[in-house]
């Protein structure tokens, strides 16, 4: 007789069915920041919008999942205020009203899932251009921890990070002087010092897992707002490839997210500035891109993304 896995296992935990894109600015400048959320079901088909939470619209936000099956948003940027907010989701999909901030507010951070069933804020700006390389943990209940001292890595902004090996996480790129490097995060939450980068160095671009151990790099701006769609796989070992030729627009400050338990999307961002996009790209279980879908929904940028259920 075949054992019994509970649903918070790391197996279970790491291919959620459905995924969220939530938040972002809809026009120049930032005065557009947005609260609505668009789902995405189990077949990697994006909801019209969602009707905007009783909580801050903001962008440059992150996101991660938690508890297995939960999700949560987190910090961001709205006119003249580096907000530490978070937003939670619910294994519905449905995001809950504001949480009062903990730990340094700053914008252009990036979050994954580790441990199975906890997540981790990572890097970003405290503002003026001051790069961090703080962290703050989410338990299994959501609760956001205060900020954990620096690793011993590049400070840096505008990074992504993703899970793999389907209990660890990964940070990778960003930066003001554009960097490819890297950094671990154990399956306790630790970030482990700058593995020497591998492939186009960038900014503003996202990540997701697929394959439920796997992960994806992807999209982003080679310097100066010139968008890419080069994309950068990460192994159930934490080793980054080299590039895979991009497929769809180019494009940077997308979101993207798992979903059907083993697949990952890409959505919205900015093809050149100010043109803001919808058009999302589905992510098979073995790493493929796929060419653009239309979009749906409010075209934005600057959006978060999460799994859950």
């Amino acid at each position: 007789m075949f054992p019994i896995i509970p649903a918070n296992s790391v197996t279970a935990a790491s291919g959620n069915d459905e995924g969220i894109f939530g938040f972002g600015y809809d026009t120049v400048g930032w005065v557009g920041a947005v609260a609505m959320t668009n789902l995405v079901s189990n077949a990697g088909v994006v909801s019209s919008d969602q009707a905007a939470v009783t909580g801050t619209a903001r962008n440059s936000l992150a996101a991660c999942e938690y508890g297995g099956d939960k999700g949560i948003f987190g910090f961001g940027f709205y006119p003249n205020v580096y907000d530490t907010t978070t937003n939670l989701v619910s294994n519905t999909g449905v995001v809950a009203t504001d949480v009062s901030g903990v730990g340094s507010g700053r914008v252009y951070l990036a979050a994954c899932e580790y441990g199975g069933d906890k997540g981790i804020f990572g890097f970003g700006s405290l503002g003026s251009d001051s790069p961090t390389a703080v962290t703050n943990l989410v338990s299994n209940a959501g609760v956001v921890s205060s900020d954990q001292a620096a690793v011993t890595g590049t400070a840096r902004q505008s990074s992504a990070a993703c899970e793999y090996g389907e209990d660890k996480g990964i940070f990778g790129y960003g930066g003001e002087a554009l960097t490819a490097v890297t950094n671990l995060v154990s399956n306790a939450g630790v970030v482990a010092s700058d593995t020497v980068g591998v492939g186009t160095a960038r900014y503003r671009l996202a990540a997701c897992s697929y394959g439920g151990d796997k992960g994806i790099f992807g999209f982003g701006s080679s310097g100066g707002g010139v968008p890419t769609a080069v994309t950068n796989l990460v192994s159930n070992v934490g080793v980054v490839s080299s590039d895979t030729v991009g497929v769809g627009t180019a494009k940077w400050a997308p979101a993207a997210c798992e979903y059907g338990g083993d697949k990952g999307i890409f959505g919205f961002g900015h093809e050149t500035w100010p043109t803001v996009l919808s058009t999302t790209n589905l992510v098979s279980n073995v790493g493929v891109v796929a060419t653009d879908t239309v979009g749906v929904g409010t075209a934005r940028s600057g959006a978060g993304a999460c799994s859950f259920n």
